[in-house]
C-alpha cells in the first residue's frame, strides 16, 4: 500500500527512528543544560536508567511521518535534501522549545549547530539553483532584521528586556531553512501564537502581565507549521487576514 508514492512501511520506519531521535532529544536537553558534551559515552549509563519522555518521542515521531508524506522519498539521495534537512531540523527544535519553556534561554550551541546545518544545506541548494541559495540567505538577513527591530523596540517600551537576542538568533537560522517569503511569514505567524496563548494565559489568570513568557517556544511551534503547511498556503492566509481579504 502507497501514500503519496511511499509504502506504508517506510513511513513506519521512519516514524520509528523519529521515535528514537525523540527520545535523544531527551539527551540532548539533559546534556546542553548541564553543558557538557552530547556525545559522550555517559549516554551508556542514560540509556540504561532511561525514562521515556512520551511528547518528544510523539512530536519528533508524528513530524517524521508528516515530513515524508509531504516530501515523499527519491532513490537518488541528493534529491532527498529537503526532507534530509527538516528531519535534522525538528529534534533540535524540539529540544530548544523544551529548554527554552523550563529555563528561559536557547543555548548558543543549538542555534550554531543550525547555523552550520543549515549553510551547508544552502551551499547544496547553490549548486544546483543559486536563487534558491539567494532566497535562503535573503531569509536569514530579513529575519534577523526584523526581529532585532522588534527587540529593541519592545525593551524601549517596556523598559526592561523582552525578547532575548536567542530569539534574534533563532529566527536568523531558521531563515536559512525557510527562504525569504516563509520567513516573513514565520515572524508574523510566531507573534499570533504568542498574542493568542498570552491572551489565554491572561484571561485565565495563569500568568500575569509583568511576568516573563520565553518567546522561544512560539517560534518553534511556527516553525512547525511552516514545515507542515505549503508555503502557498501559509503566505496567501496571512495576505487575506491582514487585508480583511482584498489580496488572496
Amino acid at each position: 500500500m502507497y501514500i503519496n508514492d511511499v509504502h506504508i512501511f517506510t513511513y513506519l520506519i521512519l516514524g520509528a527512528i523519529g521515535a528514537v531521535v525523540g527520545q535523544f532529544v531527551d539527551w540532548i536537553v539533559i546534556r546542553t543544560t548541564s553543558k557538557k558534551n552530547i556525545f559522550s559515552k555517559e549516554i551508556l549509563q542514560y540509556i540504561k536508567n532511561m525514562k521515556l519522555n512520551y511528547k518528544a518521542i510523539a512530536i519528533n515521531s508524528i513530524m517524521y511521518i508528516i515530513i515524508t508524506y509531504m516530501f515523499g522519498i527519491s532513490p537518488n539521495i541528493l534529491e532527498n535534501k529537503q526532507l534530509i534537512e527538516f528531519m535534522i531540523l525538528v529534534p533540535i527544535l524540539n529540544a530548544i522549545f523544551i529548554i527554552d519553556y523550563k529555563n528561559k534561554i536557547i543555548p548558543n550551541r543549538l542555534t550554531l549547530t543550525l547555523f552550520e546545518i543549515g549553510i551547508c544545506f544552502t551551499f547544496l541548494y547553490g549548486l544546483d539553483n543559486i536563487y534558491m541559495a539567494r532566497d535562503m540567505l535573503l531569509g536569514m538577513i530579513v529575519g534577523t532584521i526584523i526581529f532585532i527591530i522588534i527587540a529593541l523596540l519592545g525593551n524601549l517600551i517596556a523598559g526592561k528586556e523582552t525578547m532575548g537576542m536567542g530569539d534574534v538568533k533563532l529566527v536568523a537560522v531558521l531563515g536559512l531553512y525557510f527562504g525569504l517569503s516563509v520567513t516573513v511569514a514565520l515572524c508574523v505567524l510566531s507573534f499570533i501564537i504568542a498574542a493568542l496563548i498570552m491572551a489565554v494565559l491572561l484571561l485565565s489568570k495563569s500568568k500575569k502581565g509583568t511576568d516573563y513568557m520565553p518567546f522561544g517556544p512560539y517560534i518553534v511551534i511556527a516553525a512547525f507549521i511552516c514545515i507542515i503547511l505549503p508555503k502557498d498556503f501559509i503566505v496567501s492566509a496571512l495576505l487575506c487576514t491582514f487585508t480583511l481579504g482584498r489580496i488572496r
